[in-house]
């Protein structure tokens, strides 16, 4: 099943784009209706971080994460097959992308918008350096498999398992090689700070402030946007004063920067995840 489901995936791929996209919002209106667990979730977290928005709001959006979040997997079927002259018409870096040129090491501060691995093709297909992240091996090994062939597909992309450790990524930051990192999500309330996001403390790992800080390393946004044409990447400017003496402080500094980001398309953003599952001493879950 799963081999007939990814071959559907890469198949679907070949298709024009906006064809891709509208099989991506029908699937998502479905998935919308037909996974109530899922749905709570990204309902919870939207009425938790916007309370301000009327209840038809917050459905909206959360049928809209839905249908993005379909869009992007199926997303996956081109950017992870599709020939590169493709890929470079769809994927549009834009910004500040002399942040990243050179040999300077440098931690990607990359959030969960849905364009995430959009945002890690184009930058190893089309910047000339060696890139590395951190991947968690999935249950299912073909999935797995699928997930590593695409992410390895350009460059000399070097993917860490947690396993590999602290000092195996600081040694490939300080040789110039780029983190591309993803730490706004919950991981455990081990090695997590309490921190607010919308207003609300979340359990966040401080990872963006101890890599720069371990590597000297400057921290530079990227921000993936779904388009028509494809996908934006835009690379922002690195932040000034950025790693300080006080992680917690710089995570929640993060928190703030992302908040910002989120706001210009709030139902890009990875609302499925139970960002709130763990809480400070006292607090029942929202879930």
């Amino acid at each position: 099943m799963t081999r007939l489901v990814l071959g559907l995936v890469q198949w679907i791929g070949l298709l024009p784009l906006t064809w891709v996209r509208g099989l991506g919002v029908v699937l998502g209106w479905v998935l919308y209706a037909v996974v109530g667990s899922r749905r709570r979730v990204v309902l919870t977290n939207l009425r938790l971080c916007f309370p301000a928005w009327t209840e038809a709001q917050v459905r909206q959006c959360a049928r809209d994460t839905f249908a993005n979040f379909a869009k992007a997997w199926l997303d996956r079927g081109w950017l992870w097959h599709a020939d590169e002259a493709t890929l470079r018409r769809r994927l549009r870096i834009t910004g500040q992308p002399q942040a990243l040129q050179g040999d300077k090491p440098t931690v990607i501060f990359a959030p969960h918008f849905m364009g995430l691995d959009a945002g890690w093709t184009a930058i190893t297909q089309q910047l000339p350096r060696h890139f590395t992240t951190i991947y968690t091996n999935q249950a299912n090994e073909i999935a797995d498999a699928w997930i590593l062939q695409g992410r390895k597909r350009f460059g000399s992309a070097r993917l860490f398992g947690r396993v590999d450790g602290v000092k195996t990524i600081v040694a490939a930051l300080k040789a110039g090689e780029p983190l591309y990192l993803l730490p706004d999500m919950n991981f455990g309330p081990e090695d997590s700070v309490f921190v607010p996001f919308y207003g609300v403390p979340a359990a966040t790992v401080p990872s963006l402030s101890r890599f720069a800080r371990l590597a000297r390393a400057q921290v530079v946004p990227l921000v993936t946007r779904m388009t028509a044409q494809g996908y934006d990447i835009e690379i922002l400017e690195p932040w000034d004063n950025f790693p300080t003496a006080d992680a917690t402080a710089d995570t929640a500094r993060m928190n703030q920067k992302l908040e910002t980001y989120i706001d210009t398309m709030p139902a890009q953003y990875y609302w499925v995840h139970k960002r709130f599952k763990d809480r400070p001493a006292g607090e029942a879950p929202p879930y």
